[in-house]
């Protein structure tokens, strides 16, 4: 299918402005319907919970909880957002430099010595995920030298192992370099999709928009079409000049797998929780106790770091914490991402615009 389309898409989050962006670069006319204000960041965690992710892309390292299937399509992704990104940065205009809107310099796991055993479990699980070996590489331990090369700031102690390839997503920048690169877009802000069925979204104020193609992106907003639940997040925004951290780490732990993402201007995103709860409430003192702690104890110098603000939102789950593509004529759903939003989105994305005939920018050398 070749011809020009009328799209509608039903939510403006991560895979809402990927595929706006696609299919208007593709030619197709696209309008966008979200219930925010705009398309600006937002760190409240009332926007979409794109913007409060850490943006890691470590599919090896999410095989501790995830399925191959999952981390393959991950793999998958990240070679799809270095293009994104690079068309992006390409197609910028402006007095002011490109943001930075991704990285690849593999990322870290690290384990104190006490929580070996915690660290093998996770490492057994990809040395045993025999079927993804062929297409993805595989952890390298690094002895004290080759860990102080890499990251100097990281406690010299810890036992740590690299996951060559794996990146990060700058979530901010990324949607709205989207929002703003998607040529020709309606965008219609202010706007909550009530329903999404084929060829037609319905809107909260009762009228309706026809469209050849309507996808429905919503995360929770789909509900009760689709039966999810929301996964409470949260994280920690640490300041510390001087400290220097080019990859992700993440702690691997008994009780918890703690993260710590280095962002421009000296920032550093810590989370980790995982909460069976849809509790939009500030983030919990003994959350952010252990947050903090963790990241003290992988990097000494956050020890004078400034807390600069603290963030929760809710993630879409679905009951196999698997994500889900629905295609029919007319209608597209994609949802369930869970804790995976930025890792599967251009997989996911790919995947379902094919299964829909539509011509888009993701198939452009896509694996």
């Amino acid at each position: 299918m070749s011809q020009r389309l009328q799209i509608g898409i039903a939510g403006a989050g991560v895979l809402g402005r990927l595929a706006a962006w696609a299919l208007a670069e593709a030619g197709h006319h696209v309008t966008v319907f979200d219930p925010a204000d705009g398309p600006a960041p937002r760190q409240d965690g009332r926007g979409a919970a794109g913007y409060t992710a850490a943006g890691m892309l470590s599919p090896l390292a999410e095989l501790d909880n995830a399925s191959a299937e999952v981390a393959l399509l991950g793999w998958q992704s990240i070679a799809i957002w270095s293009r994104v990104a690079e068309r992006l940065t390409a197609a910028h205009a402006g007095s002011e430099p490109a943001p930075l809107l991704f990285r690849q310099l593999g990322s870290l796991m690290v384990a104190h010595g006490s929580d070996l055993g915690a660290a093998e479990r996770v490492l057994a699980r990809l040395r045993g995920a025999t079927d993804l070996h062929a297409a993805m590489p595989q952890a390298q331990a690094l002895d004290r030298p080759a860990l102080r090369e890499l990251e100097p700031a990281l406690d010299p102690q810890l036992r740590a192992w690299l996951l060559p390839g794996e990146g990060q997503i700058l979530p901010a920048p990324m949607l709205s370099a989207l929002a703003a690169s998607a040529r020709g877009v309606d965008w219609r802000w202010g706007c909550s999709a009530d329903e999404v069925a084929p060829g037609r979204i319905t809107l909260a104020d009762g009228t309706w928009h026809d469209c050849d193609q309507a996808l429905d992106l919503r995360g929770l907003g789909a509900r009760p079409a689709l039966p999810l639940r929301g996964v409470r997040g949260e994280v920690v925004w640490l300041h510390a000049p001087g400290v220097a951290l080019q990859r992700p780490v993440r702690l691997l732990h008994p009780r918890h797998r703690v993260y710590i993402v280095p962002r421009p201007g000296d920032l550093f995103v810590v989370g980790a929780s995982e909460i069976e709860s849809e509790d939009r409430s500030p983030v919990s003192l003994r959350s952010a106790v252990e947050l903090m702690a963790a990241a003290h104890s992988v990097i000494s110098g956050l020890a004078e770091a400034r807390i600069v603000h603290l963030e929760t939102n809710l993630r879409p789950a679905l009951p196999d914490n698997e994500p889900r593509i629905e295609a029919e004529p007319g209608l597209l759903r994609i949802n369930g991402l869970f804790r995976h939003g930025w890792l599967l989105a251009p997989a996911l994305l790919r995947d379902g615009l094919r299964r829909a005939g539509l011509v888009n920018a993701l198939e452009n050398g896509a694996p």
